[in-house]
């Protein structure tokens, strides 16, 4: 996909890696984005900086009403990028587990679903489109201390590829994105290699550009990915290595 004079929708544009492809969008000729967060207010400064380019959109994907609300708003949309998400670190034996998982589900499966269900039709009236949802690489291999969010990760995989099948004969192209640890809120005080939110968007634009279907926007990403394609056991066992003694 071309992206100069496209109009684009960016779910969790008051994140790290939301706001970089708000940049990043721009950057590359876009005509309009939509940032979307819980409040406009946490997008204000985003839309500040960026000019009369950036709408801001009030949206909490986990709420019916909004979502429909946000789709009347940008019915003109030529791509909808999938950002929105939660980890609550927990481990499935943890004491608020089943809490973080219920949590981890609603927002990372179920909101992303039904932004998908709101907003494929509109892409369709419009002769296609695209839907890139973010995923991680912790979703093609569970972290046992992150399990939880794993989980919601899987089914975010999951629903990427039932979409892409369901969404071709409307042309509508469906790309998951897998990135490793990135320098966000979310991973902070976490002591690891991360990758910043501006490559982490710079890949995924790269990917819309080339139609990719499956993005690794960094180098972790892509040797968990390499690895799973060679020995997905030998992963698996490396990850659960990973739990602290």
């Amino acid at each position: 996909m071309n992206l100069e004079n496209k109009i684009v929708v960016v779910t969790g544009a008051n994140g790290g890696i939301g706001g970089a492809l708000v940049k990043a969008l721009l950057d590359k000729g876009a005509a309009k984005v939509y940032a979307a967060a819980r409040t406009t207010a946490a997008v204000a400064e985003l839309v500040q900086q960026q000019g009369s380019r950036v709408v801001a959109v009030q949206l909490d994907i986990t709420d019916p009403s909004s979502v429909a609300a946000a789709a009347e708003q940008c019915r003109d949309l030529d791509l909808l990028i999938n950002n929105a998400g939660v980890n609550r670190c927990t481990w499935f034996m943890g004491p608020t587990a089943m809490a973080s998982a219920r949590e981890e589900m609603e927002v990372n499966y179920f909101g992303t679903l039904a932004m998908c269900r709101a907003f494929a039709p509109l892409l369709a009236s419009r002769g296609g489109g695209a839907i890139v949802n973010v995923c991680s690489i912790i979703g093609l291999v569970n972290l046992p201390v992150n399990g939880t969010y794993c989980a919601s990760k899987a089914a975010g995989h999951s629903l990427l590829q039932g979409l892409r099948a369901e969404l071709a004969a409307r042309n509508i192209h469906v790309a998951g994105v897998y990135p490793g640890p990135v320098d966000t809120k979310m991973t902070a005080g976490q002591e690891m290699p991360k990758t910043t939110p501006d490559q982490v968007a710079a890949a995924i634009v790269r990917g819309v550009e080339n139609g990719d279907e499956d993005i690794f926007p960094d180098p972790r990403s892509q040797s968990v990915h390499l690895g799973l394609e060679k020995n997905p056991k030998q992963v698996e066992k490396e990850f659960a290595a990973m739990i602290p003694a």
